[in-house]
């Protein structure tokens, strides 16, 4: 069967993904375990013989091989025909649900983050939340897939969602209306007079063209060249690799590597530049055609987090590695492997980890993620809920970081003594409305990161000033 290969965001902290439609028959296979399976056998029959309620042979089969796969790493799963059909659907970045980015700690759905503009944002759901009861049924023992199956369905259907919340002494209910999950990809705004900052909650479909966009306009705003520009990549869970590709090149010299990808198989091994055959959409033309020249010499900040994660991830690490931007943040996510969707037949899919993906520097962010060049903590959350945000290297059975470095870096040392953030903003006070309307942004007045982003940028241009 003819291959084709997507590249389309992970349900789980975002993720980098391929889908091969080459037939599995078609791979070398080594022989099969005959004792392992004769033991296979043995239990499957106990099974049907000895278990309090009857079970189909359908059910038994399905949870033996959601179980071998969801055994090798958190980000391997199997998934029925219905599951598949649901991936499918959210590859074209529209479906019924709430917007959660999702992890899986003790038993339990954890969140990583909600997704901005969504029910789950709306309704205050937090990173670090555990969902521990979707409508009546307790999470403990659930899969991911089945959490995130049950937590989907038809826009305007109600769903109950049971937490439990750091420092709240009973758990809290909240009642969602789902739907149509398709988050906006890039916002921006002036911060202020040749200052420019850029929002990417996702890397879907057009957003290195919607990025060319604001950016066309930002430039039309300020009426002559930016000194500086924010990029911001904050609790952005990742996405379509090639978009990810995209906002990289823009920034980029042509040609430049942006991630290479290592794994067992040929098909696991990429190595993608910034060109356009490695961002554009098929049969599309270039999106980054009409950007500002400027663009690519403009002073850069990109702020990054601890839900920064897979695609944000390769392009914060890009843009580090070439010394193209300074980044600003905190620690990110650590998620670098890639997953291969494989169909089986009509019968549904696996996903399957099947290789590892490398900055242009040879970095493996895998369980360790990138390091901030400037520390600036988030002023809203507290020591207890920065402990309770989820990393990569939180998750069971994780992948090892190839280059022996499995554990996050603790700090970055500043050039000086950080300045103590501001105390948290009133609630509902820290955002203003964007230059789309309507929609709310951050403003450096009331987040610390920003404001050290942007003052990142001043000093830059009083350094340039200076050596001229």
């Amino acid at each position: 069967m003819k291959k084709i290969a997507w590249l389309v965001a992970g349900a789980m902290a975002g993720g980098v993904l391929t889908l091969s439609m080459q037939a599995l028959a078609d791979k070398e296979a080594s022989p099969l375990p005959l004792n392992e399976l004769r033991t296979f056998a043995e239990v499957f029959s106990v099974i049907k013989q000895s278990y309090v309620e009857p079970v189909t042979d359908k059910k038994l089969i399905d949870e033996a091989i959601k179980g071998m796969l969801t055994g090798l790493d958190p980000h391997s799963d199997y998934m029925d025909a219905e599951e598949f059909k649901e991936l499918r659907e959210g590859t074209q970045g529209e479906f019924g649900g709430l917007g959660i980015e999702i992890g899986a700690e003790d038993g339990l759905v954890k969140v990583v983050s909600p997704i901005e503009d969504t029910p789950a944002q709306k309704a205050g759901i937090k990173s670090g939340d555990l969902i521990i009861k979707i409508d009546d049924t307790p999470v403990r023992g659930l899969s991911l897939n089945d959490a995130v199956k049950k937590m989907r369905g038809k826009p305007g259907s109600k769903v109950t969602l049971t937490i439990a919340r750091k420092n709240e002494a009973k758990p809290l209910v909240f009642t969602l209306a789902r739907a149509v999950i398709k988050t906006k990809s890039v916002k921006y705004k002036m911060l202020e007079s040749g200052y420019g900052y850029v929002r990417i909650a996702q890397f879907q479909e057009h957003t290195a063209e919607d990025l060319a966009a604001g950016l066309q306009k930002l430039y039309q705003e300020n009426k002559q060249p930016l000194k500086g520009l924010v990029l911001d990549l904050r609790d952005d869970p990742g996405g379509l690799l090639n978009g990810a590709v995209g906002v990289a090149a823009a920034f980029l010299p042509k040609d430049k590597l942006v991630v290479y990808t290592e794994g067992r198989t040929p098909d696991a091994k990429m190595r993608l530049t910034a060109t356009l055959q490695n961002y554009a959409r098929q049969n599309g033309s270039d999106p980054l055609a009409k950007l500002p020249v400027a663009v690519r010499s403009v002073p850069l900040a990109v702020l990054v987090n601890g839900g920064s994660a897979s695609a944000s991830e390769i392009v914060a690490g890009a843009l580090q590695d070439h010394k193209r931007a300074v980044l600003v943040g905190t620690q990110t996510f650590g998620k670098g492997s890639v997953q291969s969707i494989l169909p089986l037949g009509s019968q549904g899919g696996i996903k399957l980890t099947t290789a590892r993906y490398f900055t242009p520097s040879g970095r493996s962010i895998q369980a360790k993620g990138i390091t901030p060049d400037v520390v600036a903590e988030d002023a809203t959350l507290t020591a207890a809920d920065q402990a309770m945000r989820v990393r990569e290297a939180d998750l069971e059975n994780h992948l090892a970081n190839p280059n022996g470095d499995d554990k996050p870096a603790k700090t970055a040392k500043p050039a000086a003594k950080p300045v103590p953030p501001p105390p948290p903003a009133p609630e509902g006070k820290d955002k203003e409305p964007d230059a789309q309307g309507g929609q709310r942004m951050p403003n450096p007045k009331n987040d610390y990161q920003l404001s050290q982003a942007l003052n990142v940028l001043k000093v830059q241009q009083i350094l340039q000033k200076n050596e001229n």
